[in-house]
């Protein structure tokens, strides 16, 4: 604990000479980092009989390493997921001979860290066993001093996460843990809930079965003298009684001394004008203080914003300890500060509870995805996949990305990238569709790995909230597992006794600034009322749900549910074919191909893609073995799957500010899912590799800040005015109408001046559907469509959006554009100048293997010429551009 607290905003020559803390300030401590020495880099691998035996990079895996020594080819490849299965179920060994400085023994301790072992091991330090793993998500310091010499070889030997898990289940004899396996569309391994490991490596319904293996995070030895700083964390928070900004700090210790050890913590932040004294005292072992930072009223702090909303603003922050003995530690980060607040009130005009988030005190509409790992072998994680998909997350508008419970806690790059954008994270722990043992290891080795990731995570200003877990309240409540009546009450006690004795109860004491929910969805305060699992966790009147309906009518928006808050919904397409063409041959090249068959991990998702998309498209015949048929069946997927989610997501969006029926005030919309795991059919808007689906451009538009949206009920077709801003703008409507047959609109209509409340969605324009047609020129729902934008100022203010008014297979005068296309550098960019001869709905431009983005692509085309914008990822030129470009609309696959 702190024991004298003081500010220090000046240090006279004269203080210099009589503060025994000045000396800190003047350098006279020595420092007390640990000698570190970083054991990445090559080691030998070999499997358990050694007829294999090779060399692979750490940080790293089994699979990368076969792969880069040509032993296998890509995982990825074709059937590859199950013709690799051996290598899941063999046992393999990393070593590697080190050496260290001749003083190492000097010492107090020396440590063997291990970020992170995937999953199950036994480490030899010169053939003493130092300690044992058996989960992904815990940073394990084992204790060397007495092994370590100069000359050094370890082991890291590796046991099979799929027979490991069979044992642990078998070992599990009271009562069976459900589900033991997968559904076999899934093609995965069973008895994934027994071990602490990457939930969905086991197979997911978008997923592929790789349960790898390998030391996947940094491994080092750490020597140190008197004691070692293993964590430091930075919690903003604000008092509203006095106005006034301030900071925790809390430094973990590892304290090697007997004997409390005093000095003193200095924290500087220049720019908030803070220089402030504690003086500190630690106890022995596990040792951790609170420093609590004031910051002065007249200094103005400028808060972390989501995107959107406002500026990123950091600080630059230096904690100097200094202890008795001459130890000294410094430690420099970025602090920011923000507050959170998840508001559960009652609803005026509704049953059940509010949910929505505040930040610094303003509500905000979330807006964006759901987050994935980005692939099954986290060593492909590089720097420049996780920015290029946040980066995206961040040009389609978005401001929250949920980090899903069946993958990893993500890499510290991730949430600085986050922190860096705007971008919000759900942050749930690694518990997805499954129930769980209880038994006593099982829950020490969950508090430990909470324990860890909350300190290594908490002090990022992005998370706003920790979930215990994915669906698993809606799995009890609903009896997914078909559990008897009479052992409902075991499991329950068990869902309680680690999400709420545990998980819980950690998360309160790390971090009592940031909100927790046992679980997605959730009926939040009312699960806690109820015994903290809900008799229905989807009722729409509180918390969060999660909805996917495949048989219903997409387009049909009374469909869905008019929730509080969307945390999961969408429906699947298929990639491009640029991206499936480098995991296929061309035997596979027919949508009811073994290999479609095999990709696709969801049951009956293929049929139910065909079966959506043609309730308003005309389908090719499917089983036509030729290639542009295949092409045409992936991307009309596309047409519908971005359809759709534009038509439920923009249904949350206009519930923002309305009760009807006694529900609304919906304030969250997190579609299912962002990125892929591989080349695959699946929920994301973006590909495997980067590239956006046709989903993601229309979600720039969606998830704009100022949007239109249009919508009929009972022949009615009404336009709502939906605002994320901050202040109130005046604007008009404008609103056109154009024959599918004509490139001239039918007719155009402009209202009057309205007010654009901030932060609202609200009726602004209502005229019967008959009563529009006959106005312009007597159009029908079939030769028509609706377009309609707002201006402000004498500008268009947001996108452009569109109301279809009967199926497009039901269209009549849509004519096949002949397309002109231009293209012309314009410095790192290039305009894609488009011309058409004809109105051209979904137009979409693909240039292959290319990496980078359009401007704008899916879009519907009433002009005879528009500008598009390509942002390439990476050098190319305009003949390549121009070379490799095709253009796909609706006309031209029919």
């Amino acid at each position: 604990m702190a024991l004298v607290t003081w500010s220090l905003r000046w240090c006279s020559p004269v203080l210099l000479g009589l503060c025994w803390w000045c000396e800190l300030l003047q350098g006279r401590y020595h420092t007390a980092a640990p000698e570190v020495h970083s054991l990445q880099g090559r080691w030998g691998l070999c499997n358990a009989n050694g007829s294999l035996v090779l060399e692979g990079d750490v940080p790293g895996c089994v699979h990368s390493a076969l792969l880069q020594q040509g032993l296998i080819e890509d995982p990825y490849y074709r059937f590859n997921d199950m013709a690799y299965r051996w290598i899941s179920l063999d046992n393999w060994t990393y070593s590697k001979t080190f050496t260290l400085p001749t003083d190492i023994s000097q010492w107090q301790k020396v440590n063997l860290i291990c970020e992170g072992i995937d999953t199950v091991s036994e480490i030899l330090l010169n053939n003493v066993t130092v300690g044992r793993t058996d989960n992904m998500f815990i940073k394990y310091s084992m204790d060397v001093t007495n092994v370590i010499k100069e000359i050094n070889f370890i082991e890291v030997r590796l046991f099979s996460a799929v027979w490991y898990a069979a044992q642990q289940s078998e070992a599990h004899s009271a009562y069976s843990v459900p589900p033991e396996c997968p559904p076999p569309v899934q093609k995965g391994e069973c008895h994934g809930n027994f071990i602490r490991k990457e939930q969905c490596s086991f197979s997911w319904d978008w997923g592929p079965s790789f349960p790898s293996q390998g030391i996947w995070k940094d491994i080092r030895i750490e020597a140190y003298n008197g004691l070692r700083l293993d964590y430091l964390t930075f919690t903003p928070y604000y008092l509203s009684s006095a106005q006034q900004w301030g900071l925790q700090v809390v430094p973990y210790f590892d304290v090697v001394s007997l004997n409390p050890v005093a000095g003193s913590a200095i924290v500087r932040i220049p720019k908030l004008d803070i220089l402030q004294t504690f003086t500190i005292e630690l106890q022995p072992g596990e040792s951790s203080i609170n420093l609590f930072t004031s910051i002065n009223q007249s200094v103005s702090v400028e808060p972390w914003w989501p995107n959107g909303y406002g500026n990123q603003s950091s600080y630059n922050v230096s904690v100097t300890f200094a202890f008795e003995g001459g130890y000294r530690i410094e430690e420099s980060a970025k602090v920011y500060f923000r507050t959170v607040e998840l508001v559960q009130e009652p609803v005026p005009g509704s049953p059940g509870l509010s949910f929505y988030f505040k930040i610094n005190g303003i509500p905000i509409f979330i807006k964006g995805s759901n987050w994935i790992p980005a692939d099954s072998f986290q060593d492909r994680v590089t720097s420049g996949v996780l920015k290029r998909l946040l980066q995206s997350a961040a040009d389609a508008n978005m401001n929250t990305l949920r980090v899903w419970g069946g993958g990893v806690y993500e890499q510290d790059e991730f949430y600085e990238i986050c922190d860096e954008l705007g971008i919000m994270i759900w942050q749930d722990f690694m518990f997805a569709c499954a129930l769980y043992p209880t038994d006593l290891h099982f829950i020490e080795s969950v508090r430990t790995e909470v324990t860890h990731q909350m300190r290594r995570l908490k002090s990022h200003p992005s998370i706003i909230i920790w979930s215990g877990n994915n669906e698993n309240e809606a799995a009890l409540a609903m009896n997914w597992f078909f559990i008897p009546r009479d052992l409902q009450s075991l499991y329950l006690q068990d869902y309680i006794t680690l999400y709420v004795k545990n998980i819980r109860d950690i998360v309160l004491s790390e971090d009592p600034s940031r909100p927790f929910l046992t679980s997605s969805p959730t009926n939040g305060e009312e699960s806690v009322r109820e015994g903290w699992v809900a008799e229905d966790p989807y009722d729409p009147h509180y918390g969060d749900t999660h909805f996917y309906n495949y048989l219903s009518d997409c387009w049909d928006w009374k469909t869905f549910p008019k929730t509080r808050f969307a945390s999961e919904y969408g429906f699947q397409s298929w990639p491009s074919f640029s991206t499936l063409e480098k995991v296929s041959s061309p035997e596979d090249w027919t949508y009811v191909s073994n290999f479609s068959s095999h990709r696709q991990h969801h049951a009956d998702g293929n049929k139910e893609m065909l079966r959506q998309t043609a309730l308003h498209f005309k389908l090719p015949d499917v089983s036509d073995p030729s290639l542009k048929t295949f092409a045409d069946t992936l991307y009309l997927t596309q047409v519908m799957q971005a359809q759709c989610i534009k038509t439920e997501t923009e249904f949350y969006r206009r519930s923002r500010s309305e009760i009807v029926d006694g529900v609304g005030h919906t304030m969250g919309a997190l579609y299912w899912q962002l990125n892929d795991i591989w080349q695959a059919p699946s929920w994301s808007s973006i590909e495997y590799g980067g590239k956006w689906k046709m989903l993601h451009y229309m979600a720039q538009h969606f998830f704009a800040l100022v949007l239109p949206i249009g919508f009929e009920d009972n022949g009615t077709l009404y336009i709502y005015g939906v605002s994320d801003l901050l202040v109130d703008y005046t604007c008009i409507l404008v609103l056109r109408v154009h024959r599918w047959n004509s490139l001239e609109n039918v007719c155009s209509r402009a209202t009057g001046p309205f007010t654009l409340k901030a932060g609202s969605a609200s009726p602004i324009y209502k005229e019967l559907v008959s009563d529009l047609l006959k106005r312009c020129g007597n159009c029908t729902r079939q030769s028509c469509v609706i377009t309609f934008y707002l201006e402000a100022e004498g500008q268009q203010f947001g996108p452009v959006n569109h109301h279809f008014l009967s199926s497009l297979k039901d269209s009549v005068g849509l004519e096949k554009p002949q397309i002109q296309v231009f293209i012309e550098p314009n410095g790192e960019t290039y305009d894609v100048v488009l011309k058409t001869t004809a109105v051209a709905p979904f137009v979409w431009l693909d240039v292959g293997d290319i990496p980078g983005r359009f401007s704008d692509n899916g879009f519907l085309m009433t002009e005879k010429e528009r500008i598009v914008i390509f942002y390439p990822w990476e050098r190319t030129s305009a003949s390549q551009l121009n070379d490799t470009l095709s253009i796909t609309t609706l006309m031209n696959i029919y």
